[in-house]
């Protein structure tokens, strides 16, 4: 660290929150660097102490990604002045925050870590990582509805049309759906669009980390060959900061 890291790298490898989290906090003034108010792009250099929210920062040498079932009312975020944050509600015992989100009215695979450089990799849309869904819908699909999902949907609110994508039908009602991309409610605006409208949404899968019997509320450590195969499937990813969209 002879040259110093910035500061929303460095609290974000301490697991306290991730890099852009660490800049608004940075800009709210509650992070301090050898008693002076840390800035935008401040370095830290070894030997200096760093003050979060008045609590002494270390960095965490242990790695820890821990999948966990989110049950439908949980925020994905590590604020704490949401009452439902999951961070709260998992209580791991060691500072962690989620990968991505997904949202409140929404259940299933969440990631948490302490490992912004994961978090960067596993996020951006440009790095084309699959997220797998099981959705329910109101009314019994059809087949031009199906196709017209997974050749790309206009979302005009947000100005995009979405990569196309697969759309397997599971039942009258229910299908599975494989995404690369996490614009904020993007399978409910999808499904909108066709004037559908989603009863109940479950991620199942982030790239090759299942939900599999993962019961509701609980977690698990990601470890041993699962870890090593994610490695190996980021290892190639581009870690350039992202700013996070609010997950489907």
């Amino acid at each position: 660290m002879e040259e110093g890291i910035r500061i929303n790298k460095f609290l974000s490898e301490a697991g306290v929150c991730s890099r852009r989290e660490a800049d608004r906090q940075v800009e709210n003034g509650n992070v301090v660097i050898d008693g002076k108010p840390a800035q935008t792009g401040s370095r830290v250099f070894l030997g200096q102490e760093v003050l979060f929210m008045g609590r002494p920062v270390t960095k965490e040498e242990e790695k820890i990604l821990i999948a966990v079932h989110k049950p439908v009312g949980i925020v994905c975020t590590a604020e704490k002045r949401e009452k439902d944050n999951i961070v709260d509600f998992i209580h791991y015992p060691k500072r962690i925050y989620p990968v991505g989100r997904l949202d409140k009215d929404s259940s299933g695979l969440i990631l948490m870590t302490n490992q912004g450089e994961i978090v960067n990799k596993m996020m951006r849309a440009g790095n084309m990582h699959e997220r797998e869904y099981i959705v329910t819908v109101n009314r019994t699909l059809t087949e031009p509805f199906l196709r017209g999902l997974a050749g790309g949907v206009p979302l005009f609110e947000l100005g995009v049309t979405t990569r196309k994508c697969q759309v397997e039908k599971l039942g009258k009602r229910r299908f599975k759906i494989i995404l690369t991309q996490g614009y904020n409610r993007q399978i409910r605006r999808m499904c909108e669009y066709f004037d559908y409208r989603v009863e109940e949404l479950k991620r199942v899968r982030i790239m090759n980390i299942v939900l599999g019997n993962l019961k509701e509320g609980d977690y698990r450590h990601v470890e041993g060959k699962e870890y090593a195969e994610l490695q190996k499937l980021i290892a190639h990813s581009k870690n350039m900061p992202v700013i996070p969209k609010k997950e489907i």
